[in-house]
């Protein structure tokens, strides 16, 4: 039996992207993951597609597993030789119970490694543009849990030594007890017109914060209707703010986007879209895989050398030419320097140049018309032309080589395969407030999805925005109405396109 390793590894504070690189390398690795609720849902893209996942997290009055449970599930996935990822958000020794955990593993013999995290006690406030610390005003901070009411006399906060102390006071997961908490601080001679402020959701792109003083936080934060999950700040720092753009601030704040494409090519779309302030869903409606096994592909790689003409018109077909000519044996040695290699698009330009292969042709549209009129000056007539595609893509391509008197191998590396999503990622979808189309088969399989009461809702919800033109046809064939279409039909012009879609009048 192999070596079991039980990594506790720090989420962050709420932000997917601010996992660290020894975080998201474990979580990757890990044979079971075992996650809660506190944003860290949103790292499962990480997760080998074989991993077990469960789910422990607690939430106010619900657990979806006790400690006790947790720890010793732990400790038997870890004797069985289990690499098992414990994600905790935060930091795991930052009231994560992360220290009884080790310690019950350690004394069971398992191997553990702790991978720290950004504590939301900073990086909360961070996000929010206040600084804990600041030259001559607060040298120090403090963190206590706010679990404890401190209307009670036997408790392990001393709220008294607290509120002389001249730091900064975090209190985390104190929201349920604000007003007990400032009354306390006020009554112990914290000033009433301190600053304050509570700062939910910190770091994503769902922050909100109040800033207000310590005899007012409670009823503004009443007023604005903030709770769970959030942190307090205390002390004069929280006026030395700067004015920051926090998170969710940008051209698409307070929007919801849907982004549809598979997911293992979404992050960068997401990524570009959260950097802009919006709160992506994501609902994957296609999923990409190859078809290099069949007997078309074979011939083509064995005839690789001989094509006059390769066309590649996506990244997943380059992502997939380049497996197919792995698991053929092919390579350079195989390849022509006088062969014309042609990329729809500077994307698939750059995939295709990660795999040792430079672009001869790359046409301005990123249309297949805008292929044959880049070559309309090359001799084509007698030639051994390949296109590597997409099994059911349009074959405008190699009709027009044809027609022209190429020899045209049409070769199939790859398909879309419908995937349908969570009911519940589909309820939140239909009520965002633009989504996403980066290709006809991400139009048919959103729709195919849907009921027909959905769909209804679909064409009378979310704005829609088209990488392209031959993506907006089909969303119109289908009975869509497309308010926006990318200029460039790539990821930046989709985002390019999603911003114009936010400014349209409601």
């Amino acid at each position: 039996m192999s070596e079991g390793i039980v990594y506790l590894i720090g989420a962050g504070p709420g932000d997917p992207g601010l996992i660290t690189v020894r975080g998201r390398e474990a979580l990757m690795r890990a044979e079971v993951v075992l996650y809660d609720r506190l944003g860290t849902e949103a790292l499962m893209d990480l997760v080998r597609p074989d991993a077990e996942l469960i789910d422990v997290g607690k939430a106010p009055g619900r657990a979806a597993m006790g400690q006790d449970d947790t720890t010793a599930l732990l400790v038997r996935l870890g004797r069985e030789g289990r690499v098992v990822a414990r994600l905790k958000g935060g930091d795991p020794f930052v009231f994560g119970r992360g220290a009884e955990e080790a310690e019950a593993l350690v004394a069971a013999g398992v191997r553990v490694l702790v991978v720290p995290g950004i504590t939301s006690a900073i990086g909360a406030p961070s996000a929010a543009g206040i600084p804990v610390t600041y030259r001559g005003m607060a040298t120090a901070f403090t963190v206590v849990t706010g679990h404890e009411d401190p209307a009670k006399d036997a408790e392990q906060n001393d709220w008294d030594l607290l509120a002389q102390l001249p730091h900064t006071l975090i209190v985390l997961m104190g929201m349920g007890r604000l007003r007990g908490i400032a009354d306390r601080l006020m009554a112990a001679g914290r000033p009433a017109d301190q600053a304050a402020a509570a700062i939910q959701w910190g770091t994503t792109d769902r922050q909100r914060e109040v800033v207000a003083t310590l005899a007012t936080i409670a009823d503004r934060v009443e007023e604005e209707g903030l709770g769970n999950p959030a942190i307090l700040v205390f002390g004069d720092v929280v006026s030395r703010a700067p004015g920051l753009a926090p998170a969710g601030r940008g051209p698409l704040a307070g929007r919801t986007v849907v982004v549809t494409r598979a997911r293992a090519q979404a992050s960068d779309l997401r990524g570009a879209l959260e950097a802009l302030g919006a709160r992506v869903i994501e609902m994957p409606v296609i999923r990409i895989q190859p078809t290099t096994a069949s007997p078309q592909v074979s011939a083509a790689m064995a005839a690789m050398g001989q094509h006059d003409i390769v066309i590649l018109t996506s990244p997943n077909g380059v992502d997939a030419l380049g497996a197919a000519m792995a698991a053929h044996g092919v390579d350079a040695r195989h390849l022509r320097p006088d062969q014309t290699f042609v990329a729809i698009g500077p994307a698939t330009a750059d995939a295709l140049l990660g795999i040792g292969i430079r672009a001869d042709v790359v046409p301005d549209r990123f249309v297949g018309e805008a292929v044959l009129e880049a070559l309309a000056g090359t001799p084509v007539e007698g030639r051994r032309v390949l296109i590597a595609r997409a099994r059911h893509a349009r074959p405008v391509i190699a009709d027009g080589l044809r027609t022209r008197g190429a020899i045209v191998d049409d070769v199939s590396l790859y398909e879309t395969v419908a995937v349908r999503p969570p009911d519940d990622v589909v309820h939140a979808a239909l009520d965002a407030d633009i989504i996403t189309f980066t290709s006809s088969s991400t139009v048919t399989n959103t729709l195919d999805v849907l009921d027909p009461g959905q769909r209804a809702r679909l064409a009378a919800g979310p704005v829609v925005a088209s990488i392209g033109p031959i993506t907006s046809q089909t969303a119109r064939d289908a009975g869509l109405e497309v308010a926006v279409e990318a200029g460039t039909s790539d990821i930046p012009g989709l985002i390019e396109a999603v911003i114009r879609a936010a400014a349209l009048p409601a």
